[in-house]
C-alpha cells in the first residue's frame, strides 16, 4: 500500500467536519471520471462541540479530527499533512456577476485565460459583498460558472476556441470570517494544513448531480445534523446556493423532549426508527422503556413537516419563485422516514421526483477498502476530495510586520493583499510629499508642493521586493512605510513674476531692474520666505519716487524726463520706458520772479557782462548760473556745488575674476557695474541670478567700494 501511494502524486485527503460526526476519506483521481478511495473513517463527536454547522468547542473538534487522521494514517501507513475541508452554508452570501475578458487578437483561448476570467468574476463578486457588508469580513469559499460566452455567444467550454472576447457569469459564495476561522483553527489544532476549502453544497453536487443532469432544473438538498444546504441546477449550470439552519439534530431534539432521554440516546432512537425492531432504552430517570419504530417516528413527525416546509420555501425562492422538476437528497438527516414525501408535498411535485441519492451516484467511486457501504453519508466527503481537483481555492497564512494574517489564495496574491489585510493603506507604499504652501500672487491662488519622501522598503523572506511581488504561504513580509518629504520652502525670488525682470532705458542705456514686491501690504526683499495664506503683489512698474530711491538720485538736484516728458510726482515707469536725468550745478535758494527782482538783488543787470548771466527756465523757475564776478556779499545766499570733477571717485573692483574700473560717481551700488562690465540681463539664462560681494549675497542696491570682489552669474 505505501509504495502504491508514493507513486500517486495527486493523493488527496478530504474531511467532512459535520455537526454530529467527522468523516475522512483519502484517495486519488485515476482519470477524469474515476476516483479511488483507499482509506475511509468516521468518528462521532463525543460532546456537542458543534451546533448548526458552527464550531463551538475548537479543542474538542480538533481532538476528534486528530483521531480520524490517526486512523487513516494507520490504514495507509503514511503521514497526512494536508487536508481539504468544506464549510456549511451558515450565514451564506451568494453573488452572481458577469465579467468580460478582452483578448488582444482573435486567438485560441488558453486554460490560463479561462482561469483569469474565473478569478475576475470572483474578485468582482467579492467587491460587491465587501461593499454590502462593510462591518463583516467575508471569505470566498467557492464559486461555479453559470455560463461561459465566446464573443458574446453562450458556449460550454471556451478552451481552444478562437475569440476576441471571452465572458462568464460567475456564482461566488462567501462566509463570514468567524466561520472560516473556526474551521481553520480546529484543523490546524490537529496538526494539519488546509490545502483547499469549499462549500458543502458545492462538494455534494459534484458527486450527486453529474454535469449530464444539470440541464434539468434540479435541487440538491444536503441534510446534515445542523444545516440543510441547497444547490440548484438549470440549463447545464449551477444557478444558486442556499441554506437553512435546521436539520437532523432538530429531529433528535424532538425525541429528547418526548421521551426524556439525553441527546446520545435520542440519536440512537432516531436511527433505530428506520428499522422494524422494537426499540428499548432508559430515560433520564433510569426507567426502562420500549417503543415501536412507528412511535419513534411520531415523535419527530411535526419537526419533519416544518423543516421540509422551510427547505421547499428556500428552493422556490432560489429558483425564481417556482418549484423545481426534481430533488435529490443526501446526508444522514434526510434518511428519516417521511422526509422525502413531505418535501415533495410542499414542492407540489410527485413523490418519486424527490429521492435519496447514495449508491447510485457513487458508481464511479471505487472503494479499495472492504465492507464500506455506499450511502448518502459518503456523498459530501467524496465531493470534498473531488472539489480539490475542480477548484483549488485556499487560504494561506503569511506574516507581515510580525502579524500573522490569513489571505484568500487566488494564485495572484501580492504584498498589497497582505498589507490591506492588516489595514495598511495604499499610500503607505508610495512616497508622500511634505506640507504644501498656498499663497496668492496678484490675486491668483498658487501652491508649491513639499518635497517627495522616500518610497516604502519591502522584503519577502529577507529578499528585496516590491508591491507586485508574489506571495506564498508562510512568507515573512517586512514593510517599512514610505516617508513624507520636507515641507515646501519657497522664497519671493523664485516666483516667475519676479524673474520676469523689467528694463528701463536710462540716459540711453538699457538697464535691468527687479520688480517691487509687497507681501500683505508691506514691501519685502526677495529673500522673504513665503508663508501659507500670504497675499503677494508684484508690480510691473516703478513709481517715480521708487525709481529715484532705487537709483539713489536726488530729485532736487536733477531734472527728470520720462519718455521725453517732464516727470511729475506719482508718474509710473513701465517696461522699456525711457528715463533721462541731468544734474543742475547751481541753484538759487530764493528764485527771482522777474528781471527787476534780479536787478534789485544784484544791482543793474546791465552792468554784468553779457556772458556772465544765463537765464534757464526750468519748471517755471528762473535759475541763474553765476560767474565768479558775483560780489562776495551775494555769494552767501547762493548754494554752490563743487565742480563735478571734484565729486567723482574712481574705484577698482574684481568682477567674475576680471578687473573693472567704475568712474564718474562719488559712490557706487551694485547696479552701476552693468555700466562697465558686459553682462546680458535682458534674457533669463537660468533659474537664479546670483549676486555676491566678497562671497556674501547682495542686492542691486548694495554698496560697492574699492577692492570689492564681485560675482554675477546665472545658476540652474
Amino acid at each position: 500500500m505505501p509504495e502504491k501511494l508514493i507513486n500517486k502524486k495527486n493523493i488527496v485527503f478530504g474531511l467532512d467536519i459535520g455537526t454530529r460526526s467527522i468523516v475522512g476519506s483519502v484517495g486519488y483521481l485515476e482519470d477524469k471520471n474515476k476516483f479511488n478511495v483507499i482509506a475511509h473513517y468516521s468518528k462521532e463527536h463525543e460532546t456537542r462541540a458543534m451546533m448548526d454547522g458552527q464550531i463551538h468547542d475548537i479543542a474538542k473538534v480538533s481532538e476528534t479530527i486528530n483521531k480520524v487522521k490517526s486512523e487513516l494514517e494507520m490504514q495507509i501507513e503514511m503521514p497526512l499533512k494536508d487536508v481539504c475541508i468544506a464549510a456549511a452554508g451558515r450565514v451564506l452570501k451568494t453573488v452572481t456577476v458577469h465579467v468580460d475578458f478582452d483578448l488582444n487578437q482573435d486567438t485560441p483561448v488558453t486554460a490560463e485565460q479561462i482561469y483569469s476570467l474565473d478569478m475576475l468574476g470572483v474578485e468582482k463578486a467579492y467587491e460587491i459583498v465587501r461593499e454590502e457588508e462593510k462591518d463583516i469580513n467575508f471569505y470566498c469559499v467557492g464559486y461555479t460558472i453559470v455560463k461561459y460566452y465566446l464573443n458574446d455567444f453562450v458556449i460550454t467550454n471556451l478552451e481552444g476556441h478562437k475569440a476576441k472576447r471571452i465572458s462568464a457569469d460567475v456564482l461566488a459564495t462567501f462566509l463570514p470570517d468567524e466561520v472560516v476561522d473556526g474551521l481553520y483553527a480546529a484543523v490546524e489544532g490537529s496538526g494539519l494544513n488546509v490545502s483547499n476549502l469549499t462549500l458543502e453544497p458545492i462538494a455534494a453536487i459534484n458527486v450527486a448531480i453529474p454535469e449530464k443532469f444539470r440541464l434539468l432544473n434540479i435541487a440538491l438538498v444536503d441534510v446534515g445534523a445542523g444545516t440543510s444546504d441547497i444547490s440548484i441546477t438549470k440549463d447545464g449550470s449551477i444557478i444558486a446556493y442556499g441554506m437553512i439552519p435546521r436539520a437532523g439534530d432538530e429531529l433528535t431534539e424532538s425525541i429528547v423532549s418526548r421521551y426524556l432521554v439525553d441527546f446520545a440516546v435520542a440519536e440512537n432512537i432516531k436511527r433505530a426508527s428506520l428499522m422494524k425492531k422494537q426499540i428499548t432504552f432508559k430515560d433520564i430517570m433510569g426507567i426502562k422503556q420500549k417503543i415501536t419504530p412507528e412511535e419513534a417516528r411520531q415523535a419527530y413527525a411535526d419537526t419533519v413537516e416544518s423543516i421540509t416546509k422551510e427547505i421547499s420555501d428556500k428552493i422556490i425562492e432560489l429558483n425564481g419563485e417556482k418549484s423545481v422538476s426534481a430533488v435529490f437528497v443526501v446526508g444522514g438527516g434526510g434518511k428519516v422516514v417521511g422526509f422525502t414525501e413531505a418535501l415533495a408535498k410542499h414542492l407540489d411535485i410527485p413523490n418519486e421526483r424527490v429521492a435519496l441519492r447514495g449508491e447510485e451516484v457513487l458508481t464511479d467511486i471505487k472503494f479499495e477498502q472492504e465492507g464500506v457501504k455506499k450511502d448518502p453519508l459518503l456523498v459530501t466527503p467524496i465531493g470534498i476530495c473531488l472539489s480539490y481537483y475542480e477548484h483549488k481555492n485556499n487560504f494561506v497564512f503569511v506574516n507581515i510586520n510580525g502579524e500573522r494574517v490569513k489571505l484568500y489564495d487566488n494564485d495572484k496574491l501580492t504584498i498589497v493583499d497582505a498589507a490591506l489585510a492588516i489595514g495598511l493603506p495604499n499610500d503607505a507604499f508610495f512616497p508622500k510629499r511634505g506640507e504644501a504652501v498656498e499663497f496668492y500672487v496678484n490675486g491668483e491662488k498658487r501652491m508649491v508642493r513639499g518635497e517627495v519622501g522616500e518610497p516604502a522598503v519591502m522584503t519577502v523572506n529577507g529578499e528585496p521586493a516590491n508591491i507586485n511581488s508574489k506571495l506564498t504561504k508562510n512568507d515573512n513580509i517586512i514593510i517599512k512605510e514610505s516617508t513624507a518629504g520636507n515641507a515646501a520652502v519657497v522664497f519671493l525670488e523664485f516666483l516667475k513674476e519676479y524673474n520676469e525682470v523689467m528694463h528701463f532705458i536710462v540716459n540711453g542705456q538699457k538697464i535691468q531692474y527687479p520688480r517691487f514686491i509687497r507681501v500683505n501690504g508691506e514691501i519685502q526683499s526677495v529673500g522673504y520666505q513665503i508663508k501659507n495664506g500670504d497675499k503677494i503683489e508684484i508690480y510691473n512698474y516703478y513709481t517715480l519716487e521708487e525709481f529715484l530711491e532705487y537709483m539713489d538720485i536726488d530729485r532736487k538736484t536733477n531734472f527728470i524726463r520720462i519718455n521725453n516728458k517732464e516727470a511729475v510726482d506719482g508718474d509710473k515707469i513701465y517696461d522699456n520706458f525711457n528715463v533721462d536725468f541731468e544734474k543742475i550745478n547751481y541753484i538759487i535758494d530764493e528764485v527771482a520772479e522777474t528781471e527787476e527782482d534780479i536787478s534789485e538783488n544784484t544791482g543793474n543787470v546791465g552792468n554784468f557782462p553779457q556772458e556772465s548771466i544765463v537765464n534757464v527756465d526750468v519748471n517755471n523757475e528762473f535759475v541763474l548760473e553765476m560767474t565768479d564776478n558775483i560780489n562776495e556779499e551775494k555769494k552767501e545766499e547762493i548754494e554752490v556745488e563743487n565742480d563735478v570733477s571734484e565729486l567723482t571717485n574712481d574705484i577698482l573692483i574684481t568682477v567674475n575674476g576680471t578687473s573693472v574700473r567704475l568712474k564718474n560717481k562719488k559712490e557706487y551700488i551694485f547696479v552701476d557695474i552693468l555700466d562697465f562690465y558686459p553682462f546680458d540681463t535682458s534674457t533669463l539664462r537660468g533659474k537664479e541670478l546670483v549676486k555676491t560681494i566678497n562671497d556674501e549675497p547682495c542686492e542691486f542696491t548694495s554698496r560697492i567700494v574699492n577692492g570689492d570682489v564681485v560675482n554675477l552669474y546665472w545658476r540652474n
